[in-house]
């Protein structure tokens, strides 16, 4: 059996359990978040599987009494009164370490009134990032760059080919450890296959799994761009209505999660519209049907997958960050100025991000940071240019070109 990888998310969950009654972890399929709670779990029960589901659906309050805590209900969707029941729970013995909660983060929404709030936090579970699958779990980079720590390359660090390759394999644990990079693309392309046929459908009925196929496409296409809703519903030749329904599937999903536009009363004229994003590099790839060669000999889908596949560690990272970051893009009108990533703090400091696939970037590459740190005065905690390159040195005051491998050094 494939030894246990820890998850950015394991001290979290363990701090979480240790102070409150209640954890609910949600991420997309397969990105390992049942795996990651039976680490933290006593006793477990599968929702999804109709003879442990039985007594939930007949007495949820019975059936909870009597488990080992914390217990883990996982796919809680199945039987949505479960969580009625773990609410009464908590409310009667608020004790710490009840409770470990997973499953669809659509049916947050769904029906009546929500009733895990204030007795169940959330947890964020991405696809792993490099860092976990080496085993080199580090400070998020956000983390670093406020507390001023020095951004070190992994050694040795990967070239471009390497970063390629990196992004290609991606984060989600069946395919990422796979054995084989044929077995990898079998396993990516199902994933998707699937998320058409099964996945989607079942959240909403009478989706066409032809035309959200070709919806998937066009926005993989895109990712790390923006892409206007016309060009992208054009493209999957969808109505506009298919289309924002697409979206919000696959949003529900987590296959998709967008960055939203940063907003600063000091600038004007910034673009509101959100960054679209793949929350995996390699179902970008899968999707597109492209492989290392054909990325290498493409320089705009080269640069999309490099900032997918770098958007991607610093979700992951930011998820667990006590800064709490919530991340953003810029762009002015006209695309004057534009910023991958805007990473704004609790506190509203802001540390901005550009990712460049090229292995040399001069102050030149920082001029839209630089820019940025003028305008934006005390909020602007620092700046880093993630590039492709082995070294790591300084642009400017406050701003530092650093290897991608940085995420994981």
């Amino acid at each position: 059996m494939r030894s246990y990888v820890h998850r950015l998310t394991d001290p979290l969950i363990e701090q979480l359990l240790a102070d409150l009654s209640a954890v609910l972890v949600v991420g997309a399929r397969a990105t390992g978040k049942t795996t990651t709670a039976l680490q933290h779990a006593a006793s477990s029960v599968r929702l999804d599987h109709d003879a442990q589901a039985a007594a939930f659906r007949a007495d949820p309050d019975a059936a909870l009494a009597g488990l080992a805590e914390p217990v883990l209900l996982d796919e809680w969707q199945a039987v949505p009164a479960v969580l009625g029941a773990v609410k009464r729970a908590v409310d009667s013995d608020p004790r710490p370490g009840r409770f470990i909660v997973t499953g669809s983060v659509r049916s947050n929404s769904d029906g009546g009134m929500w009733p895990g709030t204030g007795r169940l936090v959330t947890v964020d579970m991405h696809p792993l990032t490099v860092s976990e699958q080496l085993g080199t779990l580090t400070m998020p980079l956000v983390d670093r760059v406020v507390a001023g720590a020095p951004l070190i390359p992994a050694d040795p660090a990967p070239d471009l080919r390497g970063y390629v390759a990196l992004a290609l394999r991606g984060g989600f644990p069946e395919a990422a450890l796979a054995a084989s990079d044929s077995t990898r693309q079998r396993w990516l392309r199902s994933y998707l296959r699937y998320v058409a046929e099964r996945d989607a459908p079942a959240l909403e009925a009478g989706r066409d799994p032809v035309k959200l196929t070709r919806f998937i496409e066009a926005y993989a296409l895109n990712s790390a761009g923006m892409a206007t809703d016309s060009t992208l519903f054009g493209a999957a030749d969808i109505s506009r209505d298919t289309g924002v329904a697409y979206h919000r599937l696959l949003s529900d999903l987590r296959i998709v999660a967008d960055l939203p536009a940063w907003a600063s009363n000091r600038l004007s004229r910034l673009v509101k519209a959100p960054k679209r994003f793949f929350v995996d590099s390699a179902l970008v790839a899968a999707s597109a049907g492209v492989s290392a060669p054909a990325v290498m000999s493409d320089g705009n889908l080269l640069g999309r997958l490099i900032e997918t596949f770098a958007v991607a560690q610093l979700r992951a990272e930011s998820a667990v960050s006590d800064l709490f970051p919530r991340l953003h893009h810029l762009r002015e009108a006209q695309g004057r100025r534009e910023i991958d990533v805007i990473a704004e703090l609790a506190d509203r400091r802001i540390v901005a991000i550009e990712i460049k696939s090229a292995a040399a970037v001069s102050r030149s590459d920082a001029r839209h940071l630089l820019w940025l740190k003028e305008s934006a005065g005390d909020r602007f905690a620092g700046g880093v240019v993630l590039h492709t390159g082995p070294r790591t040195y300084e642009l400017g005051q406050g701003i530092t070109a650093a290897p991608i491998s940085t995420l994981w050094a």
